[in-house]
């Protein structure tokens, strides 16, 4: 039995938490690493966002994600960001794109390697993964090139807000996001990843349940279109019988569907990165 725990024990699952990726004392800018104690080195590492409409939500509960692709050989790096209404989504994408560059900058020391950096999100977070991944000006204030291999966007809701909101019902959604977007219709444009989508050239594995919201159902099939027509490798999955939650509560369980696709997009793009 000793001998057991002697093999089994260096496999095991490895957290560093409370980490701060932006230089201050800020809670809301810390990171969660879950890496698996072995001898493989370099290998991918994927930073997720959580969503949470732009105002709620934390690191702590996405333990499970970390924990599943960890085991599945994927180093993850949970993070948080300042939320509404104590800043606006600019100083949003400002943070995530400084936590994807403090892990290109030391994700080393957890056996992955900063060449294999692949950003997911969910929600709000994957408006968030898909503006700093099309909009230049976020890496360009972090003082970093885009470093992101690939994006995974789990039903991502705000593709385009500018269309969100002026055709919105003016409903307790509509004001929760004002306080992050504005009431100004041309700062709806500049917060939306679709009027950037021609700056986009890394992969894209896009997920929408069939039951979710209208307007994810409408703009991830469009975001996914326009991809195509510029030439960028990207999948597009409807998830059957899925709402909005349950997106990404379904990858609390290890064997999710989910986990497969996005180690296979992962695999696939890391083969055709030059080493």
């Amino acid at each position: 039995m000793l001998l057991f725990q002697t093999i089994v024990s260096p496999a095991q699952v490895k957290k560093a938490k409370n980490i701060n990726y932006a230089g201050n004392t800020d809670e809301a800018n810390t990171l969660n690493i879950f890496y698996k104690n072995d001898s493989i080195k370099d290998k991918p590492v994927l930073v997720f966002i959580h969503g949470g409409s732009w105002s709620s939500g934390k690191k702590e509960t996405y333990w499970w994600l970390g924990r599943n692709f960890a085991r599945k050989g994927v180093v993850t790096v949970i993070i948080n960001y300042p939320l509404a209404p104590n800043v606006q989504y600019e100083k949003m994408g400002d943070d995530c794109a400084l936590a994807v560059k403090w892990v290109s900058e030391n994700i080393a020391t957890y056996k992955a390697s900063a060449d294999k950096i692949f950003v997911m999100g969910h929600s709000a977070g994957a408006h968030l993964a898909e503006l700093i991944n099309a909009d230049p000006k976020y890496f360009k204030n972090a003082g970093i090139k885009n470093p992101i291999k690939g994006v995974i966007l789990n039903d991502p809701f705000g593709l385009d807000m500018h269309e969100y909101l002026t055709t919105a019902e003016k409903d307790h959604f509509y004001f929760d996001f004002i306080r992050t977007f504005t009431e100004q219709a041309e700062v709806w444009k500049t917060a939306s990843p679709m009027d950037y989508v021609s700056n986009i050239k890394n992969p894209h594995l896009l997920f929408y349940g069939s039951k979710t919201y209208g307007a994810i159902k409408l703009q991830t099939p469009k975001l996914y279109e326009k991809l195509k027509a510029n030439g960028v490798q990207a999948e597009i999955k409807e998830i059957k019988g899925k709402s909005h939650v349950p997106m990404i509560s379904q990858m609390i369980f290890g064997g999710n569907q989910l986990y497969e696709d996005i180690l296979g997009f992962i695999g696939q793009v890391v083969a055709k990165t030059p080493n």
